[in-house]
């Protein structure tokens, strides 16, 4: 069975590529928001997707990326959150530690093995 991926960042072009780049590597993406937050429906759809795995972008621009990762373990423990970034993860100090989040990627770095790897280690 593929990894089922749902993506959430606040820039649309961003979503296109990654998922783009993620089913050419043989992931499932199940779905996309610009947001968590704001809307009642994207938190309907992320639960309705039943994904492996959430990417999270840190800046979300008026959200953070990190409130974010801490509502999706608050509603769905088991699900496992990656924040991803433009920003290297040594630009974060224990940020990311503390988070939620089961690792971090950056932007550039975004891929199946890359995923995977990080699932493995939970």
């Amino acid at each position: 069975m593929p990894l089922r991926a749902f993506l959430v960042d606040d820039n649309h072009g961003f979503l296109v590529s990654v998922a783009r780049l993620l089913r050419s590597q043989g992931v499932e993406v199940v779905g996309s928001a610009t947001t968590l937050a704001a809307t009642r429906e994207t938190l309907v759809a992320l639960a309705d997707a039943l994904p492996d795995v959430v990417l999270v972008d840190v800046d979300l621009g008026p959200e953070s990326g990190f409130e974010v990762a801490r509502a999706i373990a608050r509603s769905w423990p088991a699900l496992a959150v990656v924040l991803v970034s433009t920003h290297a993860e040594d630009e974060f100090g224990d940020v990311i530690q503390e988070s939620s989040a089961v690792g971090f990627l950056p932007k550039a770095g975004i891929s199946a093995r890359a995923l995977e790897s990080i699932l493995g280690q939970r």
